[in-house]
């Protein structure tokens, strides 16, 4: 099965969010994992928060942050849209989302950026299972 790396500098709210989500919506398509090159010591409050009302998904008792190095080797990257330098992972697919960090917003802005990345890794899951990754 393929393997997918949500990858940002901290690995506590945007690659963590889609790590969540390719394992409940694609987690029959492709392995999901996140990281990063420094961690914080909890996943994103708020991003915990939304995702289990929206999802039932508690974060923080399936995930936390970890760095590049604790992931498996991947077929496949995905960088958030860090505004600094985003970590190299190496792999045979890469693809930048640029996704804008809620940290520190509104609900509002923290759902938009949520169901931004759902529909994000439902539109990869059909690439991948229709082999049109480039």
């Amino acid at each position: 099965m393929i393997k997918v790396a949500f990858i940002c500098v901290h690995n506590s709210c945007r690659s963590q969010i889609a790590e969540a989500l390719g394992k409940y919506l694609a987690g029959d398509i492709f392995e999901s994992y996140s990281a990063g090159t420094e961690t914080k010591p909890r996943i994103n409050p708020n991003a915990v928060r939304l995702m289990k009302q929206l999802y039932g998904i508690d974060m923080e008792q399936t995930q936390h942050s970890k760095l590049l190095e604790a992931i498996p080797p991947v077929d496949v990257v995905i960088t958030m849209g860090c505004e600094v330098a985003c970590p190299f992972l190496l792999c045979k697919h890469r693809e930048d989302w640029d996704l804008k960090d809620p940290t520190g917003e509104s609900d509002e802005v923290f759902l938009a950026v949520i169901r931004e990345i759902e529909t994000k890794i439902k539109d990869l899951a059909d690439r991948i299972k229709n082999n049109q990754l480039d």
